[in-house]
């Protein structure tokens, strides 16, 4: 499963391995932007957005390689690069599949019922948390509060919020992703609650 995992992302990304990494021309553009935002004395600061760039170009992941590279640039060791490349659980150190689904397992999403989103996620791509289909397309990792809290149960995949699930709904969408064909994001329900909310704010709006 490894290898093929790491065969995609290598015939993706020529300037990525596990051995050898370089920013790409436009990321490489977008790494010095960043920087411009700090002064020179604070460079390191910009070592979580640098990640995050790096994660992107090699296919959601960072390779040692990357954070030795990240660690040049800033000029600061490498070790202080890898304490906060694995101490967020937004970065992942191992390869991931195509589509990368975390689960939110925090208070509200568990009371409406998380547990059960988790174990079809399980069931139907069989795999377990952390792990990897092996055609590639799809790993699942249950994580913390994801700030989505009023639309429990919710999932993300890649950068993609889906809120107020259903089992039904979450097997939809992993179904569609595995056909190829684009989810609708939004919230699959749209609350009354909510909806009496923002016409208040309306109305309030256009008395003032």
């Amino acid at each position: 499963m490894g290898r093929l995992i790491d065969k995609m992302l290598k015939k993706n990304n020529k300037n990525m391995s596990e051995n050898y990494f370089k920013f790409s021309k436009e990321n490489m553009k977008k790494v010095n932007q960043t920087l411009k935002k700090y002064p020179l004395s604070q460079k390191s600061s910009a070592v979580m957005p640098l990640l995050d760039i790096a994660m992107r170009q090699c296919g959601g992941w960072i390779p040692d390689s990357a954070m030795h590279e990240i660690a040049s640039i800033i000029s600061i060791p490498y070790i202080r690069v890898y304490e906060v490349a694995s101490f967020y659980s937004m970065f992942n150190l191992q390869p991931i599949g195509k589509y990368f689904i975390q689960v939110c397992t925090t208070t509200p999403c568990w009371l409406r019922g998380s547990d059960s989103l988790v174990n079809i996620c399980k069931k139907h791509l069989t795999i377990d948390n952390n792990e990897t289909t092996q055609d590639g397309l799809f790993t699942l990792k249950t994580v913390e509060c994801l700030g989505a809290c009023v639309n429990a149960r919710m999932v993300q995949i890649n950068d993609n919020y889906y809120e107020d699930l259903t089992d039904i709904s979450l097997l939809k969408i992993i179904e569609n992703l595995k056909k190829g064909v684009d989810n609708k994001i939004a919230n699959e329900i749209f609350r009354e609650s909510l909806k009496h909310e923002l016409n208040f704010w309306d109305s309030s709006w256009n008395q003032a």
